[in-house]
């Protein structure tokens, strides 16, 4: 139990691929806040996932936020695809983008919130001329391509100085942790400041769905 309720985003990457939709309405039904749209090319990440065709069919079953994590090369040619399919968060690697600040301003004028992800070896620091620009940083508890990995504790050190460097500069965005993320260790996080908590196998695995989005919450 935490002071703070966080904001929860199921991962559909652990979903039944065959049944999509019904995870979506699961996720809405059980209280979660999010649906969270892993997207992995085999090339930045192993493992191949979804495109933005999945956001578009899945977009209508539900009134939740489409938040959408490209782990992808070349994130700059997927914005105008996943803004066309109704995609509301833009999540990129900043280890994929060699002009950043451009590919920020062109999710926002297509429409999205711009996001930006570490992976477990790449320092806060590395996004220190892009924060002022970001509503989310999207911190990766483990290495990116497969669900059901155990979190790496250290990248929690990562988020806590993410969240000193938000309250010393009054900046305004919110901090998502994805991998490794169960009921019993959500908590954790939350208390080293972040706002929206992503799970996949914790999730889909969990025999009381709606329970374990609460635990999620820090609740």
């Amino acid at each position: 139990m935490t002071n703070k309720t966080a904001l929860a985003a199921p991962s559909i990457l652990s979903a039944d691929f065959g049944r999509l939709a019904e995870a979506v309405v699961s996720i809405e039904e059980s209280g979660g806040d999010w649906i969270h749209v892993d997207v992995l090319d085999g090339h930045f990440a192993p493992n191949l996932s979804f495109g933005p065709k999945t956001v578009k069919d899945l977009k209508p079953l539900t009134g939740l936020t489409m938040d959408c994590h490209l782990m992808v090369d070349n994130p700059q040619d997927y914005i105008k695809p996943f803004a066309g399919a109704g995609a509301d968060y833009y999540t990129f690697h900043i280890e994929a983008a060699r002009h950043s600040n451009r590919i920020i301003q062109d999710i926002k004028a297509a429409g999205m919130k711009a996001g930006v992800c570490l992976v477990p070896g790449t320092p806060a620091h590395f996004l220190d001329e892009v924060l002022s620009e970001l509503d989310l940083v999207l911190v990766l508890l483990v290495n990116p391509g497969f669900g059901g990995q155990q979190m790496i504790r250290s990248c929690l050190e990562k988020l806590a100085r993410l969240a000193a460097i938000r309250e010393e500069r009054g900046y305004r965005y919110l901090l998502s942790v994805d991998g490794g993320i169960t009921t019993e260790n959500a908590c954790l996080a939350i208390e080293k400041g972040a706002d929206v908590i992503v799970a996949g196998s914790a999730f889909f695995d969990a025999q009381d769905r709606a329970a374990a989005v609460k635990k999620f919450k820090g609740n």
